[in-house]
């Protein structure tokens, strides 16, 4: 079984695979494949982490295995995942690793790599990387003055602040934001920012003990900001994951407005001002009708990748587009930093209410979604959809009925053992209906997990 998803390796802690002695491994592995590929001597890797109990374990058995191999390790701590990528840039290391699950609950970690640009990692290093697991160990064995040195990085935490507020240098003096942190890696440093620009901030999901990570709070939960927004009557709400590079917004209404409104927003006001790159944002399959219609009123064209933002990012990449996202709310801003990140997303929101003195919910007026329902199956196993009994066939019919006011998207989890089987339409309890009908195939032909 293929180790790397499309987030990383991914699992619950101290179970196979994801045990301290495979950590060791990729640690070594990744040494070898980034002195082969980059050709340095030395190789410098940034370590961090989010809130998980798990964190530490992981954390020193990868710091074992670099400087085994002869590399030196930065370690800065507990920190959103865009942080120890933009550190990563920063520090002229050869790679950045974050040991999180992002929105996952507590039992789970990961391993997420990020190359020397603070972009993914590639997939042929990955590839390299899991070939090495497979064989012998060809990591170097340093001995003496050979073996990598540690170094405890602590000024990453005031290095991110200082790079966020000078990318939106917001006066949000008088201004009340509410922020839900999760009990995640934003924990401190999400309103530390937001103070540093002045507003007065409510925060919770801010005490964090290891198990309660992404527990009924933060972008998965936003719930709990709306309640929270609503007693301390402020301006606008945040509400980010576990590993900080999701945003869920809640308007000064108490509506939860997720990454379509965000992008459907942003890209307007970008595009108005003559901002957005080539008049195109990027988006995946999972984006809202609604989204589609609202850029396409502006005269913004929408380019669609597969789900998952690595493949928005490399489909930006491609085509020199600088904004884009997914309806999940990881949200890509290239011009700012090189990968989703959850505050930087919310400054961003901010700075079109700054601009334009409208607050959130007017500005959200722009798109009308089409309702949308979600329904997660667990299966057994994962067979090419195309190849389901029955699925294929009814899925078509059912979308022959909406007549083009709607569709279907069937697809697998891509970190869990789950299908999906969105479906948008003008009718939210046919929409139901039909959602909850393909489900009942797909438990009915792959089992339950």
């Amino acid at each position: 079984m293929r180790l790397f998803g499309t987030d990383g390796i991914r699992g619950v802690a101290n179970e196979p695979p994801l045990t301290p002695e495979l950590a060791f491994r990729v640690a070594r592995a990744l040494v070898a494949t980034l002195v082969a590929e980059r050709g340095v001597e030395r190789a410098r890797l940034v370590i961090g982490r989010d809130t998980r109990r798990s964190g530490p374990l992981l954390e020193s058995a990868m710091v074992a295995g670099i400087l085994s191999a002869g590399a030196d390790a930065f370690t800065v701590g507990v920190l959103p995942t865009p942080a120890i990528a933009l550190l990563t840039k920063a520090l002229e290391a050869d790679g950045g690793i974050v040991l999180s699950a992002s929105h996952n609950s507590f039992e789970d970690n990961g391993i997420k790599l990020f190359s020397a640009e603070g972009t993914k990692f590639p997939d042929a290093w990955e590839d390299e990387i899991e070939a090495g697991l497979n064989g012998p160990d060809r990591a170097p064995h340093a001995r003496r003055a050979d073996i990598g040195k540690l170094v405890t990085y602590d000024r990453a935490e005031s290095y991110y602040v200082d790079y966020l507020t000078r990318c939106f240098p917001l006066d949000l003096t008088g201004v009340t934001v509410a922020l839900d942190c999760a009990h995640g890696a934003t924990f401190r440093v999400g309103p530390r920012v937001f103070r540093k620009l002045g507003a007065n901030v409510v925060a919770i999901g801010t005490r964090p003990t290891g198990t309660n990570i992404n527990a009924g709070f933060g972008a998965l939960h936003p719930d709990a900001l709306q309640k929270r927004l609503g007693a301390a009557q402020a301006a606008i709400g945040f509400a980010f994951d576990g590993d900080g590079d999701r945003l869920i917004s809640v308007d000064e209404t108490g509506e939860i407005r997720d990454g379509d409104y965000a992008l459907a927003i942003i890209g307007r006001h970008l595009a108005s001002r003559e901002r957005l790159k080539g008049n195109v944002l990027v988006t995946t399959v999972m984006a809202n009708l609604g989204l589609d219609r609202s850029l396409a009123e502006a005269g913004i064209r929408v380019v669609k990748t597969q789900v998952g933002d690595r493949y928005v990012h490399e489909e930006m990449q491609r085509i020199g587009a600088n904004v884009g996202g997914e309806q999940s709310g990881h949200l890509l801003f290239l011009d700012h930093g090189p990968t989703g990140d959850g505050i930087l997303s919310a400054l961003s929101v901010l700075s079109v209410v700054r601009d334009t003195g409208q607050p959130l919910s007017a500005l959200a007026a722009c798109m009308r979604k089409f309702p949308q329902v979600l329904v997660n199956v667990s299966v057994a196993r994962k067979p090419p959809l195309d190849t389901v009994p029955r699925l294929t066939e009814r899925a078509q019919e059912l979308e022959r009925e909406m007549s083009g006011n709607g569709r279907v998207l069937l697809r697998y989890s891509g970190t869990e053992s789950l299908a999906r089987v969105m479906i948008e339409g003008p009718e939210a309890d046919r929409i139901r209906a039909m959602a909850d009908e393909l489900a009942g195939i797909l438990r009915a032909e792959l089992g339950q997990a």
